[in-house]
């Protein structure tokens, strides 16, 4: 009894374990920084302008650690590629009976070394060809918004910022990391930016549950491809 009860126990286990999608946690490399606490004087230099307290003439902008920025995703790729070889070789090769003396030798023929009923002239021919053609071709698209936090100030003013979205829909996770330098100059007055002018981007996009599994090969279809040499 106690064997059924356990097989029992994992059983139910195992079919909690499939029908739950694994959820997509948060990637601590991706976490937003906590911005430096300000050290205010106490001494109130008598101006209407404080230390930190921003200007009144600009635009409110992401310049510091802490600060949150809009991220335009607009990213499209198309790659295409052909590819064709041909090659052919052919070889030959004759060899007549030889000369001794300005007689020709041959074992069908009277000569000095002696006479005989064969022939010693030799013909060879060889030839060889392969063809081959290759063609791939890839595109890829990603739009959307992302919000990032700054994480680092460069000493030229630069942004490196990071961030991610996790979204929970019915049939799973679905998440988009990113990670790259901004320039300031790039940054509009909406506080955003397109994703195209962010060196060093690192866009991720993926997700788990029922439609992610779908479009994944099982584990034994993806172990027999890599052994199958054909």
């Amino acid at each position: 009894m106690k064997r059924i009860s356990l097989i029992t126990t994992l059983l139910v286990i195992a079919s909690g374990c499939a029908s739950t999608p694994p959820v997509v946690k948060h990637d601590p490399a991706f976490a937003p920084a906590r911005p430096v606490p300000a050290s205010y004087n106490n001494t109130n230099p008598g101006s209407l302008f404080q230390p930190g307290g921003g200007s009144f003439y600009t635009d409110r902008k992401a310049y510091r650690v802490g600060d949150i920025l809009t991220v335009s995703l607009s990213e499209s790729t198309n790659a295409t590629k052909n590819a064709s070889t041909s090659t052919s070789q052919t070889n030959s090769v004759d060899k007549t009976n030889p000369t001794i003396l300005g007689n020709e030798v041959g074992f069908n023929k009277p000569a000095i070394l002696g006479g005989g009923t064969g022939d010693l002239s030799l013909s060879m021919e060889s030839a060889s060809e392969f063809e081959g053609e290759g063609a791939s071709a890839q595109s890829n698209s990603l739009s959307g918004s992302i919000t990032v936090s700054v994480v680092e100030v460069l000493a030229n003013g630069y942004l490196v910022v990071r961030g991610e979205k996790i979204l929970s829909l019915n049939q799973g996770d679905e998440f988009v990391r990113l990670s790259g330098i901004v320039r300031p100059e790039d940054i509009t007055t909406e506080n955003t930016v397109q994703s195209t002018k962010i060196a060093n981007a690192q866009i991720i996009y993926g997700g788990s549950g029922a439609l992610a599994d779908a479009n994944r090969e099982g584990w034994l279809s993806r172990f027999f491809n890599k052994i199958w040499p054909f």
